[in-house]
C-alpha cells in the first residue's frame, strides 16, 4: 500500500543497512571537523585575492538613498567640483560610480562639514557622554537573536557611527558572521572576567593582611589575566567602523569558572567584571554603540551582557511557545536580578552605603521571522498583552534574508545586482524598520543624560 505513512513501511533489514556502524566520541570530532571545513568554504566565497573578507562597495544610487540625505545630481556636483574628494570607480564606460564603505564615511564627513546646515549629516552623539550598550538576549535559540544583533551593527556602521560587536556565545555565530578568528579562550571576553576578577583578589589580599587572615589564591592564570587589556583583543572586520572581540567554543569554560571564583570570594561582583572592564579600557569612549551577542541561556556570562547594557533587545518569533518562553526568560531576570538586588542591600544597609539598583535605559522584546499572513492575529494579541515593551515594529523574513544567511553574510552585504533594486529595497526595509526603533531608543536615551547632565550642572 503507497497510501499508508512512511512509518508503516519500515523494513528492519533495510533500517540496519541504513544505520550504519554504531558511533563514537571519536565521532564527534570527525563531524566537527567536516563543519569546519564546510564553514571555511562558506567564508571563503567572501573573501578576496589575500584571503581576506571584504565589503561589497555601494553605488550613488545606495549612497544617496540610504547612507547620505542628498539629491544623486547634488551629490554627482560636490563630486565634480571637489576632485580631491573619493570619486568612486565605474565598471563600464559610462556606468554607475561604486565608492568603498571608507570613501562613503569621508563624503559623509565632508557633507557634515560643508553641507547644507538644514541636513543632519552625521549621526547624533552628544560630546562627553559614553557609548550605549545594547545587549540582544533570550534564552530560546533559533528567535534570530545573533542575525538581529549583527544587523542592527551593521545598520549602525551605515548610519556613521564607530561600532564594537563582543560576542559572548561560545557558538561564535556573530564572530563568524564578521570573519573572525579566534585562537582560543583568550583571544575572546573571558582574560577580561579574569582580570576583574583577579584585581578584586589583589584587593582583598590588602584587607586580610592587615587582618591577619589568609590570603585567596591567585594562580597563574589570574596574574596572566591581568596584564590583558580590552584592546588586545579588539579585531578589526571587513567593515571599517565594525570591530569585534570574538568567541569560540572554549569561552563556555568561563560558565564553569565564574562560580567556582565567586564560592572562593563571595564579595566579588561577577556581574559587573564586563560592564567595569568596558569603562575602565576606555572601550565606552573609543565606540559610539557597543552590541553584545549573548548566548541561549541565562548564565554568568548572559548575566554579564546583561548588567552592561543600557539597552536590552529580546527577539521572539510570533508563536505560542516563543511567547511563553520569553514571558519565561522575563520571569527569571526579576528573580536573578532582584536576588542579586537582595543580597547586595542587605549589606549595604547594615553598613550605611548606597543600595544596589539595577537599570536600563530601555527594554524592548521585537517579532523576528514574522509572517503577516500566519502570524498577523497572535502578534496582535501579543502587543496587546506586553503594549510598549514589545515593538510594534515586526521583522519580516524575506527571500533576501534566507539567502544572505545561506551565504553567511548580513542583508546588508548582498550586492542588489544579484536581484534588482526593487527586490532588495523590500528585502533591506524590515531591517531598516528594525534600526530605527532601536536608534531611537539610543538618541533618546543620550538625551536623556544630556538633560540630566545639564540640570545637574545648574
Amino acid at each position: 500500500m503507497t497510501d499508508t505513512p512512511p512509518y508503516f513501511r519500515i523494513d528492519p533489514d533495510a533500517a540496519l543497512r541504513d544505520l550504519g556502524d554504531p558511533a563514537t566520541t571519536e565521532g564527534f570530532a570527525a563531524i566537527a571537523r567536516a563543519c569546519a571545513a564546510g564553514r571555511k568554504d562558506l567564508i571563503s566565497r567572501g573573501i578576496n585575492e589575500r584571503g581576506e573578507r571584504r565589503l561589497r562597495p555601494f553605488s550613488t544610487w545606495e549612497i544617496t538613498r540610504y547612507l547620505i540625505p542628498v539629491a544623486p545630481a547634488h551629490f554627482r556636483r560636490v563630486l565634480r567640483a571637489n576632485p580631491e574628494l573619493p570619486q568612486g570607480y565605474s565598471e563600464s564606460e559610462g556606468g554607475a560610480k561604486w565608492f568603498s564603505l571608507d570613501e562613503v564615511l569621508k563624503l559623509r564627513a565632508f557633507f557634515g562639514a560643508e553641507g547644507s546646515k538644514a541636513k543632519k549629516y552625521l549621526p547624533y552623539r552628544p560630546k562627553g557622554l559614553p557609548a550605549k550598550v545594547v545587549t540582544v538576549a533570550n534564552f530560546k535559540g533559533g528567535v534570530g537573536k545573533t542575525s538581529t544583533a549583527a544587523h542592527l551593527a551593521m545598520s549602525a556602521a551605515l548610519d556613521g557611527y564607530r561600532v564594537l560587536a563582543i560576542d559572548l556565545d561560545s557558538q561564535g555565530s556573530m564572530t563568524s558572521i564578521f570573519g573572525g578568528e579566534v585562537a582560543d579562550e583568550w583571544d575572546t571576553v573571558f582574560p577580561l572576567v579574569a582580570r576583574h576578577y583577579a584585581r578584586f583578589v589583589e584587593a582583598e589580599n590588602e584587607r586580610r593582611a592587615k587582618r591577619g587572615d589568609a590570603r585567596l589564591t591567585l594562580d597563574e592564570t589570574l596574574k596572566d589575566a591581568l596584564t590583558v587589556k580590552a584592546a588586545d583583543l579588539v579585531r578589526k572586520t571587513h567593515w571599517p567602523n565594525i570591530d569585534l572581540i570574538g568567541a569560540q567554543l572554549n569561552l563556555y569554560w568561563a560558565e564553569f569558572q565564574i562560580p567556582v571564583w565567586r564560592m572562593a570570594a563571595g564579595g566579588w561582583n561577577l556581574w559587573d567584571a564586563l560592564g567595569e572592564t568596558l569603562a575602565d579600557d576606555h572601550l565606552l569612549t573609543d565606540y559610539d554603540i557597543i552590541f553584545l551577542d549573548t548566548p541561549p541561556a541565562l548564565g554568568y556570562l548572559t548575566i554579564n551582557g546583561l548588567s552592561a547594557a543600557d539597552i536590552l533587545l529580546v527577539p521572539l518569533g510570533a508563536s505560542f511557545l516563543e511567547f511563553d518562553s520569553t514571558g519565561r526568560f522575563f520571569d527569571m531576570l526579576h528573580s536573578t536580578f532582584s536576588s542579586i538586588e537582595d543580597g547586595e542591600n542587605r549589606a549595604a544597609r547594615a553598613l550605611g552605603r548606597p543600595e544596589t539598583m539595577f537599570q536600563w535605559d530601555a527594554v524592548r522584546a521585537v517579532v523576528t521571522r514574522f509572517d503577516a499572513a500566519q502570524q498577523g492575529e497572535l502578534a496582535s494579541l501579543m502587543q496587546a498583552y506586553l503594549g510598549r515593551t514589545l515593538s510594534p515594529h515586526r521583522q519580516d523574513f524575506t527571500a533576501l534574508i534566507g539567502q544572505a544567511g545561506e551565504q553567511v553574510r548580513g542583508i546588508y552585504e548582498a550586492d542588489y545586482r544579484d536581484f534588482n533594486r526593487e527586490t532588495y529595497a523590500r528585502g533591506r526595509e524590515t531591517f531598516d524598520a528594525t534600526y530605527a526603533m532601536l536608534k531611537s531608543l539610543i538618541l533618546g536615551a543620550w538625551r536623556r543624560d544630556e538633560v540630566a547632565g545639564r540640570e545637574a550642572a545648574e
